[in-house]
C-alpha cells in the first residue's frame, strides 16, 4: 500500500502542476476526464489524490 500512496501522491503532483506550467491550449489525455466537471471540482480530484496518497504512505511507510 506504501507504494500506491507514492504513486497516487505523485500523480496528484504532476497533475497540480502541469496545467501551470504548460501552455493553455495542452490537453493531457490521461487526466483530460477530470475536467469534465469544470475546473474546481478538477482541482478537488487532483488534491484529493495527493491527501490520499499521503495518507496511505503515512499510514504504511514503516511496514514491510
Amino acid at each position: 500500500m506504501k507504494e500506491v500512496g507514492i504513486f497516487l501522491f505523485m500523480a496528484g503532483l504532476v497533475a497540480m502542476i502541469a496545467p501551470l506550467l504548460l501552455p493553455a491550449n495542452f490537453r493531457f489525455p490521461l487526466l483530460d476526464w477530470t475536467n469534465n466537471w469544470g475546473p474546481t471540482t478538477a482541482w478537488l480530484i487532483r488534491g484529493g489524490a495527493v491527501l490520499l496518497g499521503l495518507l496511505l504512505w503515512l499510514r504504511f511507510r514503516n511496514q514491510e
